[in-house]
């Protein structure tokens, strides 16, 4: 079992370390942008060694893998001095700003011959799992559409409401309806998107992706009004919803089968969540670097790259200056879920 090591002390961080320690993992150092911030974390995790020098967590020999949640820009700088230090990589979504920087990171990953691998806890949610082994396996019949949207209102937090620091909230967000899309329908032949821009920092906006044959999704994000959390996968034998909030759901309604099913009693499926829900995701990590891999097949370099891909798609058409929207917001609030 891999021994970890923690960059960054934010909310995100909490919550991850807590699952980790609950599946038995080891957690050996910490950094922080201030020694403060790193002796807090570790004194509330019990984590044996805190610093503020980067240098002196990824050089430890009793370290062989890092989690990495720190703001979206500096992502690619520190995964290069992680896997240039020989450690493997877990890094929070997005893994990085652009999809020429996604892939130069899996090519170091794989030159180092290191694990690396972008923290979509989504794709180990055991609910999700399930669906995507019912729809895969044929029981809506062919995919043809589907709708997913995330949007809460709260001003982005210090580090992701600067464009100098990657803010987005299309990557910090928008990512989940895409990342859903690309499950089911793969890369879109055409990307049309909107979007609300203030300061260089895309706040809320819409896309559809639409593929050969007529199938498409509808995507939406916004950090600056709600939007329906839930999500939809539908096919040509029924659909599935998946009930708020999608990207960490427990419970989804299955319409196929029976008329009954389809029309009037759906089946409910229901996967309670454990702990805060990354347990999963980390057992996986855990269990696919034990086993030598340098990817996990379910959410591998390949998947990655190519919903990154699409986030600059959309991104680029929702910047053009014909499309360009400029907003004020006069009261912040705090982010209701991240």
């Amino acid at each position: 079992m891999p021994r970890w090591g923690i960059v960054g002390t934010g909310d995100i961080s909490d919550r991850v370390v807590a699952d980790l320690l609950d599946i038995s993992g080891e957690i050996n150092g910490v950094w922080g942008r201030t020694a403060e911030r790193a002796d807090a974390f570790a004194s509330r995790h019990g984590i044996p060694f805190a610093t503020s020098d980067r240098s002196a967590l990824l050089g430890r020999d009793d370290i062989d893998a890092v989690y990495i949640a720190t703001p979206a820009d500096t992502h690619t700088a520190i995964t290069l001095e992680a896997l240039d230090g020989g450690l493997h990589v877990l890094v929070e979504k997005p893994i990085t700003t652009s999809a020429a920087n996604a892939e130069m990171l899996f090519a170091r990953a794989a030159q180092a011959d290191r694990f690396l691998m972008e923290a979509m806890w989504m794709r180990f949610n055991p609910l999700h799992v399930e669906l995507i082994q019912r729809i895969t396996g044929g029981e809506l019949g062919a995919i043809r559409s589907v709708r997913a949207s995330f949007g809460t209102p709260f001003f982005p937090r210090p580090g992701k409401a600067r464009p100098e620091d990657g803010g987005s909230i299309l990557r910090d967000r928008g990512i989940y309806p895409v990342m859903l899309a690309h499950w089911f329908l793969g890369d879109a032949d055409a990307v049309t998107a909107r979007g609300v821009i203030s300061d260089g920092v895309d706040l809320a906006g819409h896309a559809t992706l639409d593929h050969s044959g007529g199938a498409f999704a509808q995507l939406s994000w916004s950090g600056t009004e709600f939007l329906d959390l839930s999500a939809a996968v539908s096919g040509e034998r029924g659909w599935i919803t998946i009930d708020p909030m999608f990207w960490a759901g427990s419970t989804a309604r299955v319409h196929a089968g029976t008329a009954e099913r389809i029309f009037r009693v759906p089946e409910r499926v229901e996967h309670p969540r454990v702990g805060h829900g990354y347990g999963p995701m980390l057992e996986a990590v855990t269990a696919a670097i034990d086993s030598g891999l340098r990817e996990h097949p379910w959410h591998d370099a390949a998947t990655t790259i190519s919903v990154t891909r699409t986030l600059d798609r959309i991104l680029a058409d929702i910047s053009s200056p014909s499309l360009l929207s400029l907003i004020h917001i006069s009261e912040p609030t705090r982010p209701l879920y991240i």
